[in-house]
């Protein structure tokens, strides 16, 4: 399966289970992974026949900068679910890191990875 790949996309969100995460807020990097198949696009170069990268953009921005959720389990289902609404024929993998987790130590990011296809999306 082939698949178009945006990765390092950064957002100010204020997703935390911590009351200063959600009053403060702070950076979220996100990659999305959509499984799909990209032959008819490649042959075509139209690009009705595959995934527009700006609008799959504008749609985690909207989910990573609007209401807040405790978890990044619930953030990347929210894309997840987001991009396979949008896109009927892709499957996507969902990667949301959180560089400044409130967390005792040094660490590079706290991150959840989720792969949803459509049958397990129950919106």
């Amino acid at each position: 399966m082939d698949k178009i790949v945006l990765k390092g996309m950064e957002f100010y969100g204020r997703h935390g289970v911590l009351p200063r995460e959600r009053e403060l807020g702070q950076r979220f990097i996100v990659d999305v992974e959509i499984f799909l198949d990209l032959t008819e696009a490649g042959r075509s170069d139209d690009l009705s026949r595959t995934i527009d990268y700006a609008k799959v953009f504008r749609l985690v921005e909207e989910i990573v900068t609007g209401p807040p959720r405790q978890l990044l389990e619930a953030v990347a289902e929210d894309i997840a679910a987001a991009v396979l609404e949008r896109f009927p024929a892709a499957e996507a993998v969902v990667r949301v890191k959180k560089p400044a987790a409130p967390l005792p130590g040094r660490f590079e990011y706290a991150a959840v990875e989720i792969k949803r296809a459509r049958e397990r999306i129950n919106r």
